[in-house]
């Protein structure tokens, strides 16, 4: 047979393999078994130190000898064939001793010398890095994520290395519908989108805030198995009004001040246009946007297009699955959150967010969306501001706030809450079962509220200071056991330690990350192929978290699963946002498995999960095919 037949008939073969091949099939961290399809070979169009350098392809010194002779790599690689397992092993032992003696000149930034080394394995070797991410989950999130990354968007002008993600700036109006299609995958499943406008708790950081999609979708392929080839974060730069970051020479975004109103929007608008044009079926998440904007364009979008807001939605759907948690751990059902007092400080995006979910997730207990369900729902809630309570005496309330404002008078015989009155007073008059901090004003609960939340009468009252980063935080897990007491619900949105209150007895400090939440929203609404991102799906997630929870954990004060369980728990929130995608008739089914076949398969919790893990992407090395015989 001629060379050209056998090029002609492998290519077709290849082809055919290729066709096929979807995902990585599932394998477990540790061990060598495969899933039960056959790894599928995937063609490459390069060839020699070019494939060395793609990240992608890299397997370093892991190719077979058949490998290299076909992607012509005999001699440019030392001749020891190492495993997968063996490159593993001796990346954490390297890291392991650059832990120990590796620090950045001061004892604080340590995490940002191992962002460093991981930033390099990412750099030259994708499979190999989300292995390491995967197995460590625990240890590098809150490197290649909060806290750490909030640091390394600071730096960024200076840590910036290699290209990752894309730039659409306001100078590529009318161009980006072909801009986009210089991104170099033909299929995107998940975009994280940010505006560098609100970057965690550090403000304006301008372009310097691609570190937030960058990490976040590293927790996309970690925690929901979102193949990395298939995600793209994404910088919309269009100025900042940093002025710090304007008079820096070494600044790499656009060096003017923001562009505001309908030229904002059209950007956007256009930016949101030509994603879904070359990809339809993607899902875009906004991150990081200021609040003036976050509510907007998820209004603007989100029946429209596949999209939603994590400060908004992730942060407010993590913090009713624990508000869910926290009534099951006071021994009742998920359906008395209806009957819970709860005090919000904070009518920012994130805090309404927040009330604007559990509210309609009350609605949704009391049996649908009604007149009647929403005032007894808007009834549960107190909300202040920086100016204290939000009453109705207030004048030029935005809409979005006034609904939750309380009647001046709130009750007879013991004094009445006057518009603006103190957190404290709030506290001491309503008496809440719970107290929800999403102000952004560190220290805010004081030793005097915490210890009149001792008193509300709730037998075990749960108290939340949400807001990022720690510094932050309305109290410390420490003060919150120490004055509001022992038998206390504790969910903070910054990391604290567990509190030992002596005796034997610990105070759990949960952590609400948005991480529980997220990935299994982007993972069950592919998989779903929603069209949109509805409210019920939203709420049938945090139910699921709640749930995964057993009765002695809740007894505990635990209210949220291990990060280690992470890949668990978003396999279980997609397989919930599946079903309910399926029952509001909102889905379309994924790839080859059509609406249908989607409908069996919800008929069978086990089935339904096996279905869901059986398509998260896990790291291992394909074969690797250059056509060009």
């Amino acid at each position: 047979m001629s060379q050209s037949v056998q090029g002609s008939q492998l290519r077709k073969i290849v082809a055919r393999a290729v066709q096929q091949w979807i995902w990585s099939p599932s394998v477990d961290v540790g061990r060598r078994s495969l899933h039960k399809n056959v790894k599928r070979p995937v063609i490459v169009n390069k060839r020699s130190t070019d494939i060395l350098h793609d990240p992608w392809f890299n397997k370093g010194t892991a190719y077979p000898l058949a490998e290299r002779d076909r992607l012509g790599l005999r001699g440019l690689l030392p001749p020891r064939i190492m495993t997968f397992d063996q490159q593993y092993e001796r990346f954490m032992g390297n890291f392991r001793s650059l832990e120990k003696h590796t620090k950045d000149g001061a004892e604080d930034m340590t995490a940002l010398a191992k962002w460093r080394i991981l930033n390099r394995l990412h750099d030259r070797n994708e499979t190999l890095y989300y292995r390491v991410l995967i197995s460590n989950i625990e240890q590098f999130a809150p490197i290649i994520y909060t806290p750490t990354i909030g640091l390394v968007c600071q730096r960024y002008s200076g840590l910036y290395r290699r290209p990752r993600g894309m730039y659409f700036t306001a100078r590529d109006r009318g161009e980006m519908m072909s801009i986009v299609y210089n991104w170099p995958s033909t299929q995107v499943d998940m975009i994280v989108v940010t505006d560098g406008s609100r970057i965690l708790g550090l403000g304006d950081l301008g372009v310097q805030g691609i570190g937030i999609p960058i990490g976040k979708l590293d927790l996309y392929v970690a925690a929901a198995g979102i193949n990395p080839q298939r995600v793209m974060p994404v910088m919309i730069d269009v100025g900042t009004n940093n002025q710090a970051l304007l008079d820096n020479p070494q600044y790499m975004g656009l060096q003017h001040t923001r562009i505001e109103g309908d030229d904002y929007i059209s950007l956007i608008d256009e930016f949101m246009e030509a994603v879904f044009t070359r990809w339809p079926n993607v899902i875009v998440q906004f991150e990081d946007f200021q609040n003036k904007w976050a509510f907007k364009l998820l209004q603007r979008y989100r029946n429209q297009y596949r999209t939603f807001n994590d400060d908004v939605q992730g942060t407010a759907g993590v913090a009713l699955g624990g508000l869910l948690g926290a009534v099951r751990a006071m021994g009742k059902p998920m359906e008395d959150l209806v009957k819970q007092k709860i005090v919000v400080v904070g009518a920012g995006s994130a805090g309404l967010g927040v009330v604007n979910m559990v509210k309609s997730a009350m609605q949704r207990l009391l049996g649908g969306h009604s007149s009647e369900t929403h005032k007894k729902a808007i009834d549960q809630f107190w909300i202040l501001d920086k100016d204290g309570l939000v009453t109705k005496a207030r004048d030029n309330l935005a809409s979005d706030v006034e609904q939750y404002a309380r009647e001046v008078e709130e009750s007879e015989g013991s004094g009445s809450l006057k518009d603006g009155a103190t957190l404290l007073e709030v506290v001491q008059k309503v008496k809440p079962d719970v107290l929800l901090g999403l102000s952004g004003v560190g220290g805010l609960f004081t030793q005097q509220v915490l210890e009149a939340m001792k008193e509300s009468g709730c037998p075990r009252p749960a108290i939340f200071p949400l807001s990022n980063p720690t510094a932050n935080a309305e109290c410390t897990a420490k003060e919150a056991f120490q004055h509001a007491g022992p038998n206390i619900v504790f969910a903070s949105g910054s990391p604290f330690r567990d509190v030992d209150l002596g005796g034997g007895q610990t105070g759990h400090s949960n952590q609400g990350n948005n991480m529980y939440f997220f990935p299994g929203i982007g993972l069950g609404t592919l998989m779903a192929g929603a069209h949109h991102i509805s409210d019920g799906m939203l709420h049938a997630a945090a139910e699921e978290l709640a749930a995964i929870m057993t009765p002695e954990q809740l007894e505990e004060g635990i209210i949220y699963p291990a990060v280690s369980r992470i890949r668990e728990i978003t396999a279980r929130v997609a397989a919930a946002i599946v079903k309910e995608a399926v029952k509001e008739d909102i889905a379309e089914g994924y790839r080859d498995t059509d609406i249908k076949e989607l409908r069996r398969l919800v008929q069978d919790d086990a089935v339904l999960l096996k279905y869901i893990e059986d398509h998260m992407w896990m790291p291992d090395y394909s074969p690797l095919v250059y056509p060009h015989v």
